[in-house]
């Protein structure tokens, strides 16, 4: 006859799956969600980012803590914003889509002009205003871009029942900030750019041959840019053998490879990247996941992964839920921006994508590219507040806070 201990190894994953359902069916679980999630990748990154930098910042900046301490500062910067974000009503947000999207394609012309745009990496995309301050428009575009298309299909309501008000004037506009975006010579941002226009015209409902249609067309134009240039053409040739001009012109993706490697089952130890001392470009900026993957091995690696899945969970559930058309088409547009980010990213660095120079997602070391997401991330928790019963349970919260006190 059994005993209570022989159903103990059965019971217990049974129970710890009710548990977890239980939990996800809480009025605030998408609020914790994203919270939780993106505040570690944040935490994750600052630490990861002073680790990467380290030995860059005292080679030529004379202190290692000058590229942590311009990261600090700009999460410092990033997060009263991204507060005033969650705390605003999505009526509001809604308000400020178009002049944001106006203010970002204003700076991306402004990288056109002589003595204002710049190009420290190559491609003319970035705004230079003296000293070390400067800023790259096309990572403001993005949450311009979402938040303004947003509002454009919650507006039409029932006129989207015809498809031409699928297309006009969202596809329009989205085509004139991608354009701006590749004359600027940054593709790796244009394709993120595409791949969140196209992942909301299919939330909003574009008939299937039309969708089709946009997919093939950005196909088309991407195969062609790609062409078009010997040494994007070059890139994509090589990344099919990372190893096959290691000395030249695959020496970032062989020693990404290389890193992973090095790291193991179980990395080397926080501070102890080899190829952090110069094997490695970009190692605090577009690489760090192999510098994560070296010093924290397997599980740091997966621990990322993780916790974008999780955010990435949370966005597409607060998607889901939303009655308000707005805040299901901005939950989407924020949520595929975070995600194709990410997975671009991921694919460069583990050479299984050609490198496209996009920064992983809050962790990352880059302003332009952090505050904007922040922001991002305060709108998915201020429209997680929006899900039925999240803002009774926070009252309720808050009452029990204040009876304590």
């Amino acid at each position: 006859m059994a005993t209570g201990a022989d159903h103990l190894p059965r019971s217990l994953p049974a129970t710890g799956l009710a548990a977890f359902g239980r939990m996800l069916r809480r009025p605030l679980a998408s609020y914790h969600l994203v919270l939780g999630s993106a505040g570690l990748l944040l935490v994750l990154g600052l630490v990861m980012v002073f680790s990467a930098s380290s030995v860059f910042s005292l080679r030529y900046h004379g202190s290692s803590y000058y590229i942590i301490g311009r990261q600090v500062a700009w999460a410092l910067a990033a997060l009263p914003l991204a507060f005033l974000a969650a705390r605003t009503p999505p009526r509001v947000l809604r308000r400020l889509g178009l002049p944001l999207l106006v203010l970002a394609v204003v700076l991306l012309a402004l990288t056109y002009v002589p003595g204002l745009g710049v190009s420290p990496g190559g491609n003319q995309n970035w705004i230079e205003f003296g000293g070390p301050f400067r800023i790259q428009p096309s990572e403001l575009a993005k949450l311009g871009l979402v938040l303004w298309g947003a509002a454009v299909f919650a507006a039409k309501g029932t006129l989207l029942r015809q498809w031409r008000h699928l297309i006009v004037p969202f596809v329009p506009v989205a085509a004139v900030v991608v354009a701006l975006t590749v004359g600027q010579g940054d593709l790796g941002t244009a394709a993120v750019l595409m791949m969140v226009v196209l992942g909301m015209l299919w939330v909003v409902g574009v008939p299937t041959w039309l969708f089709s249609l946009a997919v093939g067309t950005v196909a088309v134009i991407g195969a062609y840019f790609v062409t078009s240039a010997e040494h994007r053409l070059d890139r994509v040739r090589l990344f099919l053998d990372p190893f096959a001009d290691v000395d030249d012109r695959t020496f970032q993706a062989a020693h990404s490879i290389y890193a992973f490697s090095g790291g193991g089952w179980w990395g080397r130890g926080l501070g102890g990247s080899v190829q952090k001392w110069g094997g490695l470009p970009e190692a605090h900026t577009d690489f760090i996941l192999a510098i994560i993957g070296e010093e924290l091995g397997l599980p740091g690696t997966l621990m990322v992964v993780l916790l974008f899945l999780v955010l990435g969970y949370a966005g597409i559930r607060i998607a889901w839920n939303a009655r308000d058309p707005f805040v299901r088409m901005a939950a989407t547009g924020v949520t595929a921006w975070l995600l194709v980010q990410a997975l671009v990213n991921m694919g460069s660095v583990l050479a299984v994508l050609p490198i496209v120079g996009v920064p992983l997602p809050l962790v990352s070391y880059g302003g332009s590219a952090l505050v904007p997401m922040l922001i991002g991330i305060g709108m998915l928790v201020s429209f997680a507040k929006e899900e039925p019963g999240a803002r009774a349970a926070l009252a309720a919260r808050r009452r029990v806070r204040a009876g304590r006190r």
